[in-house]
């Protein structure tokens, strides 16, 4: 007879073990040709009940704990029950030099979420933010010292607090901005500095505005204003764009240092900044850091004949840092600054952080932006890093922005670079990453909407939610689920919150004494005003 060859032999032992099992065993497809033996479905199921009962567990130690036990708890189980399957797949693997991937705990749990309802419905009565906690002594960590090291992945929960206080930062750019096309501002801020917060509900996180930025285009009539049919009645030119705040006494003692923040806005639609993009890389200063032409026109454009960009937005910001840094630093204080943004926020915030080193080398300087394209080439990358700067990425696996530009002209290539050198025409990110995945979370839709997915509450929703790379959603995630759908349509329809549900009662209009519907006039204080050059004037 025919000796059997060794993987003919594994075969035959693979149907009879499927003979002698048929219940408790079930394939998938590997790379290989061969059958995958996998564990009993019931034992997972199993593990899962018995971990849902802990979900009132909080605390970050009690995760771990949680997350230890399912995979002590999964492997003696598996031992019990599936030795003869383990050891075959063990076998085969040796045999062929195969990698058997093992199923994550992600992938486990995903399959028995709770209902998406009852669990939206268990936070209606409870907080939609964590507590504040003194980081007074761990602030240096928190702002980015070590290169956020052993703080994402677990995330620490003092870190995702910050996160989601500077991502409410970025996403106020938004709620605040006039973007309605029969507005006579229509491109300005709906709301006065004194009030801005307090009209956004941000006033829980204890800052104060000093300073709204506006910007240019670079084309005679810029794309965000093209629509308005009464741009003239305010400007033509300028655009807001973002602010400056500071925090007060009370959050200063709580974070241990005076906190300067530079908030910078996107584009309302994520595609706008892409189609107006030069895609071509300009020198930045002297060195061989080169960054996209675009972004650098919208920092750097300003006109003369202008109200509001008689100066540029660096021109603004960088006055305003200089004038706040000089006054905190005279009383004695410790001053950070920390620029955030969303989509091409984020790219503008990487040049204000580059321009702030050099004018302030010893300050610490961080940047968290949201859903950010590549800004510039490999030079401008480790000039922000050897000037100090500290930048975290947070992006989302399915969000094509941060892909851009340099789709394939990127940092990939440097893997190369022994045999083509340094490119320094190629697209370079900067700084430390903290990647997302919408199928993380159980009440968001599946599928390719675009608009959606790089939305800044898709992503304020996800960081709340994210433990570790390995971990499910986390079941005590606090921000308010509805928020997601203010201008898009991300969650799943079995919430029933309408898309897009974020607008002005009556859109706007008002009934006026003899019941017309009219539009109101904005109040003398929301009117906005050319911003005042004087860099002398009290804090």
């Amino acid at each position: 007879m025919k000796q059997k060859t060794p993987v003919q032999s594994l075969k035959y032992k693979i149907l009879a073990l499927e003979k002698a099992h048929p219940s408790n065993i079930y394939k998938t497809k590997t790379t290989s040709s061969l059958t995958q033996i996998s564990i009993p479905i019931h034992m997972a199921t199993t593990t899962v009940n018995h971990l849902t009962n802990h979900h009132q567990l909080s605390s970050t130690t009690n995760r771990h704990r949680i997350t230890s036990y399912f995979n002590d708890s999964t492997l003696n189980d598996i031992n019990k029950f599936s030795n003869k399957s383990i050891r075959l797949a063990k076998s085969i693997t040796n045999l062929l030099n195969l990698s058997i991937d093992k199923p994550s705990l992600k992938s486990l749990l995903q399959r028995f979420n709770q209902n998406v309802v009852v669990q939206a419905d268990s936070k209606l009565d409870l907080p939609t933010s964590s507590p504040k906690e003194d980081i007074s002594t761990l602030w240096r960590q928190i702002h980015g010292g070590s290169d956020w090291e052993n703080l994402l992945d677990p995330l620490h929960h003092l870190l995702r607090r910050e996160i989601i206080k500077y991502g409410e930062f970025a996403q106020a750019t938004y709620d605040a901005f006039d973007f309605d096309s029969f507005s006579e501002y229509c491109g300005s801020c709906l709301y006065n500095q004194q009030s801005f917060f307090n009209k956004l509900g941000l006033q829980k996180h204890g800052y104060d505005v000093r300073r709204y930025v506006y910007a240019m285009s670079q084309y005679e009539i810029p794309r965000w204003l093209e629509k308005s049919y009464v741009a003239d009645t305010w400007s033509k030119d300028s655009n807001w764009m973002g602010y400056v705040a500071v925090s007060d006494d009370v959050e200063t003692r709580r974070i241990g240092r005076r906190d300067v923040v530079v908030a910078w806005r996107g584009t309302v639609l994520p595609s706008e900044w892409y189609e107006d993009m030069q895609r071509d890389l300009e020198p930045l200063g002297h060195g061989e850091a080169k960054v996209e032409r675009g972004f650098l026109s919208i920092y750097k454009s300003k006109r003369v004949t202008t109200r509001y960009n008689k100066t540029s937005a660096s021109d603004q910001v960088m006055g305003e840092l200089k004038r706040l840094v000089k006054f905190y630093k005279e009383r004695g204080e410790e001053v950070s600054l920390t620029i955030t943004g969303h989509s091409l926020g984020g790219a503008l915030a990487l040049l204000n952080a580059y321009e702030a080193s050099i004018m302030f080398p010893t300050l610490p300087i961080s940047v968290i932006s949201f859903g950010a394209p590549r800004v510039g080439n490999i030079a401008f990358r480790d000039e922000l890093h050897h000037k100090g700067v500290k930048a975290l990425r947070i992006t989302i696996k399915q969000d094509l922005v941060p892909r851009m530009p340099g789709i394939v002209f990127n940092e990939t290539l440097q893997k190369f670079d022994d045999l083509t050198g340094t490119l320094e025409w190629v697209y370079h990110h900067v700084g430390a990453e903290l990647k997302l995945d919408v199928r993380a979370s159980p009440f968001l839709k599946r599928g390719s909407n675009f608009i959606g997915i790089h939305h800044p509450e898709t992503y304020l929703h996800l960081i709340d939610g994210y433990v570790s790379s390995t971990s499910p959603f986390r079941p005590d995630a606090k921000r308010d689920v509805a928020l997601v759908n203010k201008y898009c349509d991300m969650l799943v329809n079995e919430l029933r919150i309408p898309p897009c549900w974020y607008q002005l009662s009556n859109k706007g209009l008002v009934s006026n004494k003899v019941g017309r519907m009219v539009r109101p006039k904005r109040s003398s204080e929301d009117i906005p005003s050319p911003p005042i050059e004087e860099e002398n004037l009290d804090v």
